[in-house]
Order: structure tokens, then C-alpha cells, then sequence
């Protein structure tokens, strides 16, 4: 949906430029809805751009979450949305379908890069860590890329080299402790019973959005570690729930951490996991933002990015698998994915447009 905004109705950013960006803001943690917005502000308007992307996009999302947790605490249930989510899925499924045509008909430039963004897809669905899959698959292209002709300037090749080393060292090492945190926070807050200091529950996603990569799936498989397991703070059922609700709400699927913070701690709670899970994204992109066109200008560092580029699109794809294969389960879902797919395909129509008569669809369905 942004690069439908962005580059194909604002035309605020040339779609090669927003390609870098995408695969940028895999090399970091965080949500990459969420990282895409601020790189969106910060291009077009700095540092304050950057802010103001990425509450506004943040916001939203938060302050429902947080009124349907005080609805959760009070009445114990969650709103019926199954008939709802039945019809979006399929339709989100033809969404990014569509953005992976439309952004890998501009990163695929060349045949080899056709081939990088296959093997990558193939690793994630094999089950290799996609993160890590994503920076091989940049190292890997860009020494095939730049080939011999890359081989006069090896100043610039070992100095990308290096840099590509470091973060995939960085990286690993992130992951690594991201396996471990449950183990890392159990000795100071093992015997915590109740509810928790603020600043601790403030820490703890503060941690989380320092370290974490993937989708909103792999959040959730870090929160049941933590909160349910090794804190006690959050019940099975409640982290269910707060899965719920961050998929039926708008915006990123980070702003479960709203609802979790709000049943463990009232609105305070609710405003410190909002902002410690999302404040390092802010400082990140931050950071990452004006290094991109410096990226673009090294012809070492540019065959890297394209490389990342290829192998995050097939990481889109890649999505757009594991998702069918719990959603397309009727004729039902089936046939509103094709008609989303051709909607979306052959006649750009608005995404939102799309996701709304989704839910309408979904819902007329489970009257029949």
C-alpha cells in the first residue's frame, strides 16, 4: 500500500530509491511497515519528517488497540472478527502479491539477481533464518555481480566486505541474544508476581524492539517466551488474544505490545510498551537513512543492495506462501484472492479500497 502511495500516486520517491529503502530496512530489527514510514518522512523532510511519519503511523494503530484492551479488561472477550479476518486475508494475500510484481519487475535487472532472489526464497521456506538468508544472499550477489570488473578496485571491495562481515556479525550476534532473552531477563524478574514495576515492563519491550527481526509472528513466539513463560505477567489465552487483536486492527502488528502493556499495567503501562517497543526503530532509521545513497554511489555497496533488494522481494513471496497455506482452505477464500489479484494487477485499485470490501465479503459469506 505505500509503494502504491508513495511512488505510483505521490510520486515522492522513484521506485528504484524505494526499493533501496525496502531492502535497508530489512538489515535492521523492528517492524518494517513501521521503519518504511519514518524513511518516507526522513527523505522528505528529516529528522522532523522522520518523527512525524512515524507517530502518525504509529498513533492509530495504539490508541485502538489500547480501547480494545480496556474493552478486554472489563468484559473479558474480544469482539467477533473471525467472519471479518476470513475475508481480508485472502484479499491481503493478492495486496502483496501485487506489490512483489510490481517491485520485482524493477529489481530484477539482471538474470543473476533473478536467481539470488529465487535462493533466498528457497532458504526461508527450507527453514534458514530469514535475516540471515537476506545478508548472505547480499554478500553472495555482490561478488557475483561486480565479477571481474569489480576486481580493479579492491580497496572498495574490501572495504564493503568488511562492512558487509560486520553487520552479518552484528546481526548474529543480535539474534543470538534475542534466543537467549527469556534466560537473560529470568535471574532479575523470575520472581516477580502481580504486576510489574513500569520501568521494568518499559525495559523489557525497550529489549524487544532493540533485538527483534521478522514479522509480527516471530513477536509473538518472543512475548510467549517472555511474559508467559519466565514472567507469568500475561496468561496463554491473553497473548492469544493480543495475537487477535494485532492482526485485526490497522496499522503495524507491533501494536499488540498497546494491548499487553494495558492489561498488565492500566493506560500507563499501555504508553511505556508503545513507546519502548518502538522507539528503536526511530533511532535506527534514523541512522540508516542517509547511508543509503552513499550505499547506491560504492559500485560494491550498490551491488549489495541490489542483491539485498532481489532477496527481500523473494522474502515478500516467500510470505505470501506460508500465508496461503493456512488461509486459501475454500473456494471462498480462493475466489476472493483472484478477484483481488486481477483488481489489484489490472486495475491498481486502492488497497484500502480492497481490504474494506474484504471484510464486507468475509462477512457476507458467513451469513450465507
Amino acid at each position: 500500500m505505500m509503494e502504491e502511495e508513495v511512488v505510483g500516486r505521490r510520486k515522492w520517491l522513484s521506485r528504484q530509491h524505494f526499493l533501496d529503502l525496502v531492502g535497508a530496512t530489512n538489515l535492521i530489527p523492528g517492524p518494517n511497515s513501521t521503519e518504511m514510514t519514518m524513511h518516507v518522512g526522513h527523505v522528505r523532510a528529516g529528522l522532523p519528517g522522520l518523527v512525524v511519519a512515524g507517530a502518525s503511523f504509529i498513533l492509530p494503530a495504539a490508541l485502538i488497540s489500547g480501547v480494545i484492551a480496556r474493552f478486554y479488561v472489563r468484559y473479558g472477550a474480544l469482539p467477533q472478527v473471525e467472519a471479518l479476518l476470513a475475508g481480508i486475508r485472502p484479499v491481503v494475500i493478492a495486496i502483496i502479491l501485487g506489490a512483489v510484481w510490481r517491485l520485482g519487475r524493477k529489481a530484477a535487472k539482471t538474470w543473476r539477481l533473478v536467481v539470488i532472489g529465487v535462493a533466498v526464497a528457497a532458504a526461508a521456506l527450507l527453514g534458514f533464518s530469514e535475516v540471515l538468508a537476506l545478508f548472505f544472499g547480499g554478500l553472495v550477489g555482490m561478488i557475483w555481480l561486480r565479477g571481474r570488473a569489480g576486481w580493479v578496485d579492491r580497496q572498495g571491495f574490501a572495504t564493503a566486505v568488511l562492512l558487509v562481515v560486520a553487520l552479518i556479525a552484528g546481526v548474529t550476534a543480535i539474534l543470538a541474544l534475542g534466543a537467549n532473552a527469556a534466560r537473560l531477563w529470568a535471574g532479575s524478574a523470575a520472581s516477580q508476581t502481580g504486576q510489574p514495576p513500569l520501568g521494568l515492563l518499559g525495559l523489557y519491550f525497550l529489549f524487544i524492539g532493540s533485538v527483534l527481526y521478522g514479522s509480527g509472528y516471530v513477536l509473538f513466539a518472543f512475548l510467549e517466551g517472555g511474559l508467559v513463560q519466565t514472567f507469568g505477567w500475561l496468561t496463554q489465552q491473553q497473548l492469544v488474544d493480543a495475537i487477535a487483536v494485532g492482526q485485526f486492527t490497522p496499522g503495524p502488528v507491533f501494536s499488540s505490545a498497546t494491548f499487553i502493556g494495558y492489561v498488565i499495567a492500566g493506560w500507563p503501562g499501555a504508553i511505556i510498551a508503545t513507546v519502548g517497543i518502538f522507539l528503536p526503530s526511530f533511532i535506527f532509521v534514523a541512522a540508516l537513512t542517509p547511508l543509503v545513497p552513499k550505499m547506491r554511489r560504492s559500485a560494491w555497496m550498490a551491488a549489495f543492495l541490489d542483491a539485498v533488494t532481489i532477496s527481500s522481494i523473494g522474502l515478500m513471496a516467500v510470505v505470501c506462501v506460508q500465508l496461503g497455506r493456512t488461509t486459501l482452505v475454500s473456494w471462498q477464500a480462493w475466489l476472493l484472492l483472484i478477484i483481488a489479484a486481477v483488481l489489484t494487477l489490472r486495475w491498481n485499485v486502492n488497497s484500502a479500497l480492497l481490504v474494506a470490501g474484504g471484510a464486507i465479503a468475509g462477512w457476507l459469506m458467513a451469513q450465507i
